[in-house]
């Protein structure tokens, strides 16, 4: 870091911006709140600056706008900075708690992303949303059915199946305004898998303008949800030393608890995105469980281990390679084996 950089902690908020800092020349302790209309026009006239913000709603916008102004951005998970935080919880001590925690060494901080990743993300999210609307629908109008009698079994392809029928069965027994509801939404859950199957077609086609996506996308359970999602979430895979850092993100690595000298290694940690993490655990599932051959070293694995530790470790493996295949462009090899570093 460089010392003459002066170091500026800011709790963004919608309307109001918290600012922190000490004056480099007169060790002065300044504390400043700024609006939203002249925050950027206050940095625009300052000298380049180390600044910390947490990763929350519109950290990303500021933290490229002020880059382009030159300064040095981090965006800190919230996690990191919560115990630098003394005292009752207000701006200004959260403002101060980034300040603190953006000059320490191990705190780790997030890539910044651009506009066209922080889209893929948001096609994402919003699949997502439709995804657990179209779920808590079908499960609403399953329970319905058997208030009545209709047993359907799970799964939509298995309702889509019954629907019909059962609801031809009950119109003879119900009032029409029940049916006629019952059969909105029906129509309702198809309407959904109309925008789901739109949203994917949109993310099909970025993953085919994006050369990342491609390359990642020859991984054995990586689909078209987990590359886009990966590259977009990763933005610049430098910002992660090592591909079991990225895996640490991502969630997919064993906590540790140690005293004494002694470690104990946990379940995974959990950490990081949980929507990327489901997507490597399913893509890790689907080779396991449908592929003939998932390889030797995922095929010795499941001999020696449960399946759902199994599943874990190939999630791991995959997310280490997607990794390595951005950091050092590259393209995957099929039963690539790597080297240590020479000298």
């Amino acid at each position: 870091m460089n010392v003459s950089k002066t170091v500026v902690g800011i709790d963004i908020a919608k309307r109001v911006f918290q600012l922190h800092w000490v004056d480099v020349n007169t060790g002065q302790i300044v504390s400043l709140q700024l609006k939203r209309d002249v925050f950027l026009a206050h940095f625009a006239n300052r000298q380049q600056c180390l600044i910390g913000m947490e990763c929350c709603g519109g950290a990303q916008h500021w933290a490229r706008q002020l880059a382009m102004m030159g300064h040095e951005v981090k965006l800190l998970p919230a996690r990191s900075v919560k115990p630098f935080v003394t005292g009752n919880k207000n701006d200004r001590h959260d403002a101060r708690a980034i300040w603190t925690a953006v000059q320490q060494p191990h705190v780790k901080a997030a890539a910044v992303k651009t506009e066209e990743q922080q889209a893929m993300l948001a096609l994402h999210r919003m699949r997502s949303q439709l995804v657990k609307f179209r779920t808590a629908q079908i499960n609403c109008l399953r329970g319905l059915l058997t208030e009545y009698g209709e047993v359907m079994p799970q799964g939509k392809a298995n309702l889509l199946k019954g629907i019909v029928e059962g609801l031809a069965r009950l119109s003879e027994r119900l009032p029409a305004m029940v049916i006629d509801t019952l059969r909105d939404q029906w129509a309702r859950i198809t309407r959904m898998d109309e925008e789901i199957d739109m949203i994917e077609q949109r993310i099909n086609l970025w993953r085919k303008q994006e050369d990342a996506c491609l390359r990642i996308a020859e991984i054995p359970g990586i689909g078209l949800l987990t590359a886009t999602a990966a590259v977009a979430v990763i933005g610049d895979p430098k910002a992660f030393k090592s591909g079991r850092e990225f895996a640490a993100f991502v969630g997919l690595v064993p906590r540790q608890v140690g005293t004494g000298g002694k470690t104990k290694l946990l379940g995974i940690s959990k950490r990081g995105d949980v929507y990327l993490r489901t997507l490597f655990i399913n893509g890790a599932r689907a080779v396991l469980s449908r592929s003939t051959d998932p390889g030797p070293w995922a095929t010795e694995l499941c001999k020696r281990r449960p399946f759902n530790v199994a599943v874990v470790a190939l999630a791991n493996k995959m997310a280490r390679t997607v990794w390595a295949l951005l950091a050092h462009d590259r393209k995957y090899q099929k039963g690539f084996v790597s080297q240590p570093v020479q000298g």
